[in-house]
């Protein structure tokens, strides 16, 4: 094993503890780990991430879970257009991508798709006009709440995102969830959409490389039931501030590696 690998086996674990602390994020680091150390294509880094994050999010749902943070009806309101989004997209809209979008790269124009997301969820979350609520709010809007899954679902087939970015502010900002029920809603929903994504949509376009693909994985897991642990010992308002900068942070990367190098 080479520095590259132990460098993208190292971030695989980190990856899963983002995942774990923030609910989202884990796609974030997942894409551009592949594609800027390991060179994957960005279609490829895109269907594996769906299958890392979605995988962790699975156990760090059922942990969150058991500490009763997670809020079903949001789960089901929104999973499920978002479910139909990502299948839809990975199936049979990615395949179809032009190979040149706007004088870009398809690939190009993927990761700046990606970075113009994050540094929209990113103020959104860091925002001071943003409440962390600590009580539920009821399900008053639900075709709002629809179609923000359905957009959610969309990207997330594009970009490979497991969708927390977008999802944690919908479920604060909309539903009026607290930040940690938001974060366990947020794992319980990506699972579902991630893995259906892949499996209904990756598995029948591509070869997939599971050598590879389950050991990084299986780290990922590790990290993620670390970060699910930590979670208890910080503050709402600090996760959600820190989310915000992380977002951000990342987004000016992946611009910077898009048209600088």
């Amino acid at each position: 094993m080479d520095l590259t690998e132990v460098l993208a086996y190292s971030c695989a674990l980190f990856i899963g503890l983002v995942l774990g602390l923030i609910g989202g994020g884990g796609s974030i680091l997942t894409v551009p780990v592949l594609v800027y150390i390991l060179h994957l294509n960005p279609i490829t880094a895109t269907a594996y991430s769906l299958f890392v994050v979605g995988t962790s999010a699975l156990v760090g749902s059922y942990k969150n879970v058991q500490k009763k943070l997670v809020n079903y009806n949001y789960a089901i309101v929104f999973g499920i257009p978002a479910v139909i989004g990502v299948t839809l997209t990975r199936r049979y809209l990615v395949p179809n991508l032009p190979e040149t979008i706007f004088n870009l790269s398809k690939e190009d124009a993927i990761m700046l798709f990606f970075a113009v997301i994050m540094i929209l969820a990113g103020f959104s979350m860091y925002s001071k006009k943003t409440k962390c609520y600590t009580q539920a709010g009821k399900i008053t809007n639900y075709p709002l709440i629809l179609i923000e899954g359905l957009v959610v679902g969309f990207i997330t087939g594009l970009v490979g995102a497991g969708g927390g970015f977008l999802i944690i502010p919908a479920l604060v900002i909309l539903g009026k969830l607290p930040m940690k029920e938001a974060v366990g809603t947020s794992l319980l929903i990506i699972t579902i959409k991630s893995l259906v994504g892949f499996f209904l949509g990756d598995v029948f376009t591509m070869e997939i490389d599971w050598a590879f693909l389950l050991p990084f994985t299986l780290l990922s897991i590790i990290g993620i039931l670390i970060g699910v642990s930590l979670s208890k010992h910080i503050t709402a308002q600090k996760l959600k501030k820190g989310f915000g900068v992380f977002l951000l942070i990342m987004a000016v990367y992946v611009i910077y590696k898009t048209f600088m190098c």
